[in-house]
C-alpha cells in the first residue's frame, strides 16, 4: 500500500525571534483527503526554506483518517490525534505549567510556561538534522532510516570521539571517526557558523571540523538513503541549500553503496563477489543462498578468499598476531561470522598480523592489489569448488573437443593420402 505523508504542522523559521499565539487550549484541525485516506501517516513537521528539521514521527509512525489533530491542551500536553481523540504523539508535559508554544532564533520548538522558563523543547528529541546553535550531548545520536532496508544510520557522541555507525539487527559497526588530539574527552558537540564545535569537560573548545562554506552553517544532516554526514548552508545565488561538508566523499566508502554481498568496485559500480555468481544472482541480490545465515545448518560452511577486498565497516572483534588459516578457522567455528578481513601488516610501520571478524557482509570496497589485505567470506560447502570445477569442466569440453578435430583430420588425411596413392598405383600400371 502507497504510504502519504500528511504534513499537519509547519512552522517556517526566521532569524527573528518568534512569539507564538499557540496557547493552551488552541486546536488546529486538517480534513485527511478521502482519496488518500489509506496509509495516512500523520506528523507535525518543523521547516526551514523547504527543508524538513524536525518531525514528531521519526521514530514511529501515525496512521489516521478522516481527520488529524494538534492541540495543546488546558493542563500543558502537545498532542497529534486523530478521529475518537486516537493521540498518535504527545510531548507528555501534562499538569507542568506549560502556557504557550514558541520557535526560538535558532530553531528550537519549546513548550514554555508563564515564567518563559522551558518545559519541553525539540532539540532534547533529535532526529537526523542538527540546527545551528544545537548541542548534542555525549550518548544521544542523530539517526536516519534508509528506504527499503532493515538497516540505520546513527551519528554518535562518544567521550573520545563522534562516529558515524551502521545497525543491522543486533550487529553495529562505525564507518566513519573523528578524535581531538591528546586523547581529550568530549562532553558535547555544538554547530557554529563556520563547523561543528566540540567541547571538553571543562566546556572548552577543543576541536572543530570546519565547514569552508561562502554563507554561515544553517543545519548538520545525516542522509537517510546514504548515511553520509553533511554540513549545509543556504546559497541566495542558487535559491537553496548546499553541502559545504561531506565526512565521506566518495560513493564505495558508503556502508551500503552496494547490496550485501557486493563489492563496490573502482568505478563506483557494484558488482557480485568471485564465486557466487550463481544463475539466479544478479547485481542487486548476490546473496542467493547465503542470507539465511549458517546457524543450526548441519554441512560446515568453507571460507572464500579475495584479494584486492577491504570492508570500510570498523570496530569490528579484532585478534592480533595470528595465522591467516586461525584468523579462518576462527570464522569457521563462529556460526555468526560472516566474513574476515586478514591483514599481514605489510606495508605498515608496526608490521602487525590482525583478524577481523564481521557478522556482516557489508560495506566490502576493491582496493589495491599488494596491500596486505585478504578478505575472507563464509560461503556454503562446494561453493567454492563448484566454481573451480565449472571452469575445470569447461577447460576438458574445450580440449576433448580440440582433440576430436584433430584426431577427424588426421583421418580424413590418411583416406585422403591412401586414395592418392592408390590412383598414382593404378595410372603406373596403365
Amino acid at each position: 500500500m502507497k504510504l502519504y505523508s500528511f504534513i499537519f504542522l509547519i512552522l517556517l523559521l526566521t532569524h527573528g525571534y518568534c512569539k507564538s499565539d499557540f496557547r493552551t487550549g488552541s486546536p488546529l484541525m486538517l480534513a485527511v483527503p478521502v482519496d488518500y485516506s489509506a496509509g495516512f501517516i500523520g506528523r507535525a513537521f518543523l521547516m526551514d526554506t523547504n527543508q524538513r528539521v524536525w518531525n514528531s514521527g521519526h521514530y514511529s509512525r501515525f496512521y489516521t483518517w478522516d481527520k488529524c489533530v494538534l492541540e495543546l491542551t488546558d493542563d500543558g500536553d502537545l498532542r497529534l490525534m486523530g478521529p475518537n481523540e486516537q493521540v498518535g504523539w504527545r510531548t507528555g508535559t501534562s499538569g507542568q505549567g506549560v502556557e504557550r508554544l514558541e520557535i526560538q532564533s535558532s530553531g528550537n520548538l519549546v513548550l514554555v510556561d508563564t515564567l518563559n522558563r522551558i518545559k519541553w523543547q525539540s532539540f532534547n528529541f533529535p532526529t537526523d538534522v542538527m540546527l545551528w546553535g544545537q548541542r548534542l550531548n555525549v550518548a544521544t545520536r542523530l539517526t536516519s532510516f534508509p528506504s527499503n532496508s532493515d538497516s540505520f544510520y546513527t551519528f554518535e557522541i562518544h567521550h573520545n570521539k563522534i562516529a558515524l555507525h551502521l545497525t543491522s539487527g543486533k550487529w553495529n559497526y562505525s564507518y566513519w571517526e573523528f578524535k581531538p588530539s591528546y586523547n581529550r574527552n568530549i562532553t558535547y558537540v555544538k554547530v557554529a557558523s563556520k563547523g561543528l564545535v566540540l567541547f571538553s569537560d571543562e566546556y572548552k573548545k577543543i576541536a572543530q571540523i570546519p565547514s569552508q562554506a561562502p554563507e554561515p552553517l544553517r543545519f548538520l544532516a545525516l542522509g537517510n538513503s546514504t548515511g553520509n554526514l553533511g554540513f549545509y548552508f543556504y546559497s541566495p545565488g542558487e535559491g537553496k541549500f548546499e553541502a559545504a561538508f561531506q565526512a565521506l566523499n566518495t560513493t564505495c566508502d558508503l556502508p551500503l553503496a552496494c547490496k550485501p554481498y557486493g563489492i563496490c568496485t573502482f568505478s563506483n559500480a557494484c558488482s557480485c563477489m568471485r564465486g557466487l555468481m550463481g544463475e539466479k544472482s544478479t547485481n542487486s541480490n548476490c546473496s542467493v543462498g547465503i542470507s539465511g545465515g549458517f546457524c543450526g545448518i548441519i554441512s560446515k560452511p568453507e571460507m572464500l578468499e579475495l584479494d584486492g577486498i577491504s570492508s570500510v565497516l570498523q570496530n569490528a572483534s579484532k585478534k592480533v598476531n595470528v595465522s591467516k588459516e586461525t584468523c579462518e578457522n576462527l570464522c569457521l567455528d563462529d556460526c555468526t561470522c560472516a566474513a574476515a578481513l586478514y591483514s599481514s601488516g605489510r606495508g605498515e610501520k608496526t608490521q602487525q598480523r590482525e583478524c577481523h571478524h564481521y557478522r556482516l557482509v557489508m560495506g566490502v570496497k576493491q582496493v589495491e592489489k599488494g596491500s596486505g589485505l585478504s578478505y575472507m567470506v563464509k560461503v556454503p560447502k562446494g561453493t567454492r569448488g563448484s566454481h573451480g570445477k565449472s571452469n575445470v569442466k569447461k577447460w576438458v569440453l574445450i580440449m576433448v573437443g580440440v582433440i576430436d578435430g584433430l584426431i577427424i583430420l588426421l583421418v580424413l588425411g590418411g583416406l585422403g593420402y591412401y586414395s592418392i596413392q592408390k590412383r598414382r598405383e593404378n595410372s603406373t600400371q596403365h
